[in-house]
């Protein structure tokens, strides 16, 4: 698959040729739900607690005598049938991650690095140095790219890239990350994934190392 390269003026300057089997694979749906699933569960605290109903105070004494009341026997005042009694099988404090193996990780970005070249919505760049660090030019980057909405911008951890971090970091919805830190979260929510051609053509060698 090749890709115009562009400069950050929106100009051709040059073309890469991607790797087909990252950008151009079979798309599995179920690998990206499980790779999703997985980040977000482990973004969760698990600092949910309830009491149960021997961490409840009081309930010492038993309500009442054990036979000739009719009633049913009762222990405590602090079982669960009672109000201000222990919560039965309520949450405690765990951990919410799981494991998720590596190839199925990897096949969760591939499939998303496709669905986003099907979709024409990946825009590559010669380089994104910048010579400030101003928000203002970062603005025209986006427009002479033509990105309205949400973008995810990769780049390789090599490149010159701090100024145009540091310009990019107050825009809403708009995300940088280097190859290594490619997430598949960042990458589904992202409308436009906008890359340079160094982490192009890492991430078809690392990717499409199986």
């Amino acid at each position: 698959m090749k890709l115009d390269v562009l400069d950050l003026t929106g100009k051709k300057v040059d073309t890469v040729e991607l790797n087909d089997s990252v950008f151009q694979c079979e798309v599995n749906n179920q690998a990206i739900f499980d790779a999703l699933l997985r980040q977000q569960s482990s973004w969760r605290q698990g600092t949910h607690d309830v009491k149960g109903r021997s961490e409840v105070s009081g309930g010492g004494k038993k309500p009442f005598r054990q036979k000739g009341t009719g009633r049913a026997r009762q222990g405590s005042t602090r079982a669960t049938q009672y109000r201000h009694g222990g919560v039965p099988f309520g949450p405690t404090p765990r951990s919410h991650t799981f494991k998720l193996n590596r190839k199925v990780r990897r096949l969760a970005l591939r499939s998303g690095l496709t669905i986003k070249a099907n979709e024409n919505n990946i825009i590559c760049l010669a380089d994104v140095k910048m010579d400030s660090i101003k928000t203002k030019e970062f603005n025209k980057v986006l427009a002479n790219l033509g990105i309205e909405r949400k973008a995810l911008f990769v780049v390789d951890a090599d490149e010159a890239f701090e100024n145009a971090y540091l310009s990019l970091r107050n825009l809403q919805n708009i995300v940088m990350v280097t190859v290594e830190g490619l997430n598949i979260y960042d990458l589904q929510n992202a409308g436009k994934l906008v890359m340079t051609k160094v982490a192009a053509e890492k991430l078809g060698e690392v990717l499409g190392n199986e």
